[in-house]
This record gives structure tokens, sequence and C-alpha cells, in this order.
């Protein structure tokens, strides 16, 4: 498939939103070939003019979100409006909303009252805190949500101020959730209302410091680029991530090439983290004296998975990415994902066609939905899991969250190395039982174990492969050929087979065999580059986050619903992880590649909105995030922190003044609490958040309510979203290692077919049935 070939039935989509989530999620539709109409309000939407704009005033990030869609004119505050919207869901598939519940009952845009008139209308609900909460009414943006969530108590220096994670990354992240959501709604037979809130996914996203919290009573924090196993250190022109396993020391010693690194009192990694100082001053002389592509190359060369400082100019003109053409001469593909087509074309104007005539799609055909009861979306649906760690792993628990049957695969030499991670406080990094940390990404699964070295294992896999209907696999590039389980080859065993592969760069280009964490595709993809203090060196996400291997997961498993929802079976999907975090800097990309401007980092200020950062409050580590768009909400800020004199300033001196704004904002938090601050700045509705510790988190109603995370039987990551018509149950326990070998190799699936129904937990949206789902 390529080109602007679109395989499947097309789908219509109506985007109705004005925050980047919604937009990137309708960016996807577009994407892959679907008619997506975007409803902007009379004037156009915002993001047409905000800076940084081209030559003709487009804004970069409007042209990236945008691209391939056809935009109409709608305010559905006005009675012509609503009636325009109404024809344009009459004929539509999707609906994409970011309407907080007093804008949308006020339009008549509920879910209920959606659902209601257009029964078999799937709606995605992008909002700040859920769909039915009454702060949805107010702007909420990455910031907010990670701050919120819980991720940006975990991204910068200790003892500094906390980051949000550069662009909007969370924004993207929900945008990916919306996605995956809407295509479990496709896959039920009337539909349903998905509903996503940017801080549960932020809060998602930082699972692990739930499990720490939970494990140790202890609260992660953020811990830099200079403390901790994983470090960045300075090379001769930039920045190296150094990045190693405890059992790789001794390809590190090799590397360096230093005596001070092989002292033997070195051997224990507990004992190299105490004695750093020892042995860390060599690394530095070394690095210095070095390019980080040198340092990057050598180190992969080992089998160590470093990672340079790429920044925007070293993206484009990567050898991997042009390999691949996500990046060529003058322009970009930019495409998240290799297999499926992708378009990029210029956005239309606010006159352009809205693509309502033509005939309507015929209705879907639901694969195992439709037959009684109230059935999971993915029932039926069979799925080889060969992920390890995370970004496979996680990709198969949010399937079998949703009825698939997993069955995760590993070797009895050789099983997940997540069976003994340490948790990210512990002292040394010697595990001897199973780590809280593995349950996460692989309850609910069903476990095996096979030899893939011998011809009975590999003969096992091809049975394996007959009767299932997606793989998964995030493999260093080259092992599954050599294992014998590669894409042509399981597509001859069975040729409706989905099967995904998450690499660090992707399955052909000079880099496509590099080795990588989470911390190393931070630092690789861009994003470390835009992430960090004003001035200063690039951030990372951190190990204890790893955000690219969060983010490919909540993709991956969009991908494989998307396929399932669209009966695109027989097909290949390449996701370069490193690729995927690139695509979320888009708008950056078409900047740099239109002006050859270099981002830097800049703190936690973003265009079109200030004072956007956060604020000290009284007490140790105590933050509030402030996020003002409009002179309306400056104005009502200015004044709740007494400095009246700049209630009627325009945006652009606050701009220009925002070290004086700071500081004044600054006075008024350090002398309260961050209670007390939400507090007024929420009555005086300026748009803010607390940023909270997991700690905070897990005393939260908001979050257990949502079943963000789990504490049956002991504390594991939840659930990134809500369907209205269907409640997860609670996922079975992890597998033993081998735990099911004997039931799957006779055919038997434990629990596939006595699956607990689906609990009928209260939600937040009213049934459109009495008695019943909808």
């Amino acid at each position: 498939m390529s080109g602007r070939e679109h395989a499947g039935g097309l789908l219509r989509v109506v985007e109705l939103a004005e925050g980047v989530a919604g937009q990137v999620c309708g960016r996807l539709f577009a994407g892959f070939g679907h008619t997506v109409t975007k409803c902007e309000p009379p004037g156009g939407d915002p993001l047409r003019t905000r800076e940084p704009v081209d030559a003709d005033g487009l804004g970069y990030t409007f042209t990236a979100l945008n691209a391939d869609k056809q935009s109409v004119c709608v305010d559905p505050e006005s009675p012509d409006g609503r009636a325009r919207l109404a024809e344009l869901l009459s004929s539509a598939d999707i609906l994409i909303t970011d309407f907080g519940p007093g804008r949308a009952a006020r339009t008549g845009l509920t879910p209920h009252r959606l659902r209601s008139a257009h029964p078999k209308l799937v709606v995605v609900a992008l909002t700040p805190y859920g769909v039915t909460d009454e702060r949805s009414d107010v702007h909420g943006d990455s910031l907010l949500a990670e701050c919120y969530g819980g991720l940006a108590a975990m991204v910068g220096e200790p003892g500094r101020a906390p980051l949000s994670l550069g662009g909007e990354q969370t924004a993207h992240a929900a945008a990916f959730v919306g996605f995956y959501g809407s295509m479990l709604a496709l896959r039920r037979a009337d539909g349903d209302v998905v509903d996503v809130a940017l801080c549960d996914v932020a809060a998602y996203i930082d699972w692990k410091s739930d499990v720490v919290y939970a494990e140790t009573g202890q609260v992660p924090t953020r811990t830099g680029t200079s403390i901790g196993r994983w470090r960045t250190v300075r090379a001769a022109d930039g920045w190296i991530g150094f990045i190693y396993t405890p059992e790789q020391w001794d390809r590190v010693v090799e590397l360096i090439g230093d005596p001070a690194l092989e002292d033997p009192r070195l051997r224990g990694d507990k004992a190299r983290l105490d004695l750093v100082d020892l042995w860390w001053p060599a690394v530095e002389r070394w690095a210095v004296a070095r390019t980080k592509r040198e340092i990057y190359r050598d180190a992969q060369r080992l089998g160590l998975p470093f990672g340079y400082g790429a920044d925007l100019a070293d993206l484009v003109t990567d050898p991997q990415y042009r390999a691949r053409s996500f990046v060529s001469d003058g322009a970009a593909r930019l495409a998240p994902v290799v297999g499926l087509p992708w378009r990029f074309g210029s956005p239309r104007d606010l006159h352009g066609t809205d693509g309502t005539t033509g005939p309507r799609p015929r209705p879907r055909e639901v694969d195992g939905a439709g037959t009684g009861g109230d059935p999971a979306p993915l029932a039926g649906v069979v799925v080889l899991d060969l992920g390890t760690i995370t970004a496979g792993a996680a990709t198969g628990r949010l399937l079998a969250d949703y009825g698939a049957t997993v069955i995760k695969i590993e070797s009895m030499g050789r099983p997940d190395a997540f069976r003994v991670w340490p948790v990210p406080t512990e002292g040394d990094a010697d595990v001897t039982e199973e780590s809280p940390l593995f349950e996460s990404n692989n309850a609910g699964k069903l476990g095996i174990t096979l030899d893939l070295k011998t011809d009975s294992g590999r003969a096992e896999m091809r049975r394996l492969v007959e009767r299932s209907d997606v793989l998964i696999e995030n493999f260093t590039v080259g092992v599954t050929r050599r294992l014998g389980i590669d894409c042509p080859t399981l597509m001859e065993v069975n040729p409706r087979l989905i099967y995904l592969s998450l690499s660090s760069q992707g399955q052909s280009g000079p880099e496509s065999g590099t080795r990588s964490y989470g911390s190393s595709l931070d630092l690789l993809s861009g994003l470390a580059s835009v992430t960090g203090y004003p001035g200063e060196q690039p951030m990372w996400s951190s190990a204890d986050i790893n955000y690219p291997d969060q983010i490919v997961s909540l993709f991956g498993a969009g991908l494989i619903a998307y396929c399932l929802a669209q009966d695109l079976r027989g097909t290949y999907l390449d996701v370069s992880q490193r690729e995927l975090v690139s695509w979320t800097l888009a708008d950056r990309i078409l900047e740099h590649l239109d002006t050859g401007t270099v981002p830097e980092p800049t703190g936690n200020r973003r265009p079109g909105s200030t004072p956007h950062d956060v604020y000290r409050c009284a007490g140790d580590d105590q933050w509030i995030a402030i996020a003002c768009r409009t002179d309306t909400e400056r104005a009502a800020l200015a004044t709740l922190v007494g400095a009246e004199g700049m209630a009627s300033k325009p945006s652009p001196w606050w701009e220009r003044n925002h070290e004086e704004v700071d500081a004044v904002i600054n006075a008024w938090s350090g002398s309260r609490s961050k209670q007390e601050c939400l507090r007024e700045l929420t009555l005086a509705r300026v748009p803010s958040a607390p940023v909270l510790s997991a700690r905070e988190r897990a005393e939260d109603p908001h979050f257990r309510r949502r079943r963000v995370f789990l504490d049956d039987p002991r504390r594991q990551k939840g659930f990134p979203l809500r369907l209205l018509g269907y409640e997860p149950p609670p996922p079975r326990p992890a597998p033993r290692l081998g735990q099911h070998d004997a039931e799957v190799r006779d055919g038997h699936r434990p629990g596939a077919e006595a699956r607990p129904a689906a609990g009928r937990v209260p939600v937040e949206v009213p049934p459109q049935r009495s008695g019943g789902s909808t």
C-alpha cells in the first residue's frame, strides 16, 4: 500500500476541537486517508495565526496538525451552526470533540444527546479532566495535564522546578489513546463514547511511580541527568546519553579504556553507584574529546544502548531518517508508521469543501460484537505477544484489557527481563524475586514458553500463528529473521496476520540494528533537545519514565485496533519508536525546514500562552502551574496577585516582561499553600493545576474513580480511557513463566471462553436505552 490509495472502509470524521489533542487525533484519520471535516469557529482556528508562522502567515502548528483535512466554518453557539453540525453528523462515523460539560450542555452536544440523535456515532471526547468533570470547562493543555497527572514531578533536576516535556506531548499521547478508543468503539455494534482525560493519560504514562510508591512507601521524584546510573555527559559537540545495564559493565570498561573503570571495587552495580565519583571523571575526560556521533557509533558497536542528543538540525540530515524518507530534500514525509498509506498535504483554507456529498459508507461489520450481552470490543481476537519490557508488552496489555486473548511468549532460558527489573528507588539492581513492575505490563495475558532456536519450538510457533490474528514484537532488528519468525515467513503460514514491529529505529536504514531504551530515544528523537531549562542542556524524561516506551505502546495498540476495525488483514506495520516521538514535534521540524531555526529548551513556556509556567508554593517541593491564553485570564490573574497595573497590558507585554510577571506570581504563590493557590486561581477562572506527587495522586479520588491505577491484588496501572458502554473487568494476574504451556499447546486458552462479564459499574454518562448499555 502506498501513495494516496486507501484500503479498508472510508470513515467520515467530524472534528470539533480547538485543543491540540483533538486536532492530532483528527490528523491521524486524515493521514490514513479518511475524510476529516474540521469545524472552525468564525474567523478560523486560533492556531492558524499563532506564531511562529510561515511567509503566508499560517502557523506551523496549524499546518502540522491539519494537513489533508477539509474545513468549514461552524459556530455551535448559534442555531444555524448547530443545524449545520447536525447535517455533518448525520453522515459521520466519528466525532472528535474537546467540549467541557458546560459548553456541551449549552450547545446541545453532550455525549448523551449526540448518541440519542445519532445512535451509531462514535464520540471521542478529549478533555482536561473527563467529559463530565466541571474542571474541563476551563482550558487545559499538556503542561497542566502533566502537572496534575504527576508526570511533571518526575521531569527535571532535583530541587529545581518541574518540567513539562517539550512540545505538546500529553496532547499527542491523549490523541493516540482517543484513536485507539475510537477503533474499540467501531468494533461495538452500536458505537460508543470514548472519554479521554489528558490528566489521566499523563498519570498512566507515569505508572511506575504509582507502583514504586505502593510497594516501598517512597515518593519518586525527578532525578535529572546528572545522578543515578544513567546520565548525560558532554561530548565535544553536544551531549551523549550514558546508558547501560549492569551486565554490560565490561563493555563500558572496554569503550572508555581508562584504568579507573577497572578497579575491582566497581564489579557490583551498587558499588559503582556508591563510588561514582571515583570513575565518572574519567568518563567525562574521555567523552569531551570525542564527537557525540563518534561515541554513539562506538557504543552501539559494543551493543551499548547509548543515544546522542540530536537537535532538529541533526534530524533533517540524519542518515537513518533520510534513508527511510522520514525527511527528504526540503520536505518532510513525517509518517508515524510504515505499512499503511500516509498523506501529507497542505491544510484546506477555511472555505474548503466539507466532503459531505456522495453516498454514505456501508454500515460496519463488527467481529465478535452484537451477539448478546455486552461483549468486549476485542473479543475473539488472538494476539501473540513477543514483546518485552515495556514497548511491546504494554501494547499487548492494552489489547488484553479490552477483550483480546493475548498469549505472552517467552523463552525459559531468557524470559522477559522485566520479571527481575528493579523498582527505580531500589539501592541495588540485583532482584531475586519477580518485579512488581512486570505485573503492570502483563496482567490479563496467558503465558507460554517456546525455544525458537529449536525446530520443535519454531513448529509450535507456526501452529500458533495459524490460529492467531495479531503478532507483536519489539526485538532488535534481525532477531526475528534469525529465529524464523519474521513477517514474510509467518505471512506464508497465515496470510491474514497483522504483524506489528516496534523497533528502535525501524526495520530499514543504516541504523536499524541499534539498541535503545526510552532514554536513548528521548535523545535521538530530538525530544530532549526541546525539553529542559532555558539555555541549558537537553533533558530526558528519565529512566523512571522512559516516555518513548510509553507513547509507542499507546500508538501500537491503536494501529492494531485500526487494522482489526478496518479488516486490514495481512498487514505489516513497521513502527520506529524514534520516528514516532519525532513526529510529535512535526510543527518544529516544519519550522526548521522553512526557516533554519533550531529550537532549544524553553522550560515550561510555550507559544500562544503567557504566563505558562510552574510557580513555587509554601512547603517543600510544592508547585502550582498556570497557563493563560486570553487577555481575560491574564487580567483575572493580575487582579488576584495584586498587580492591577498589569491587568490591562496586552499579551505581547506579558511575553516581553515574563521575568517581571514571574516574580510577581512567585511572590504571591510562595506565601500560600498549593491548595490555597489552586482554590483562589480556580475561583478566578485562571487555568491552573497543582503539581502532584505519586503520593498525592494515590490520595486523589479522581484517579481511583477513573481506574487509572488498580489495587487488586497489588498496585498496577489501570486504563488510559473510559468507554461508556464497556467497563473492563479487573485483569487476571500476570502469568508465571510458562504457566499456560500445556493448555495452549492443547489448543485451549484458559479464560478466553469464561472471561468475566463486562461490569456495569457506575459510569459518568447515562446510557441511552433504559436498562441497557448503548
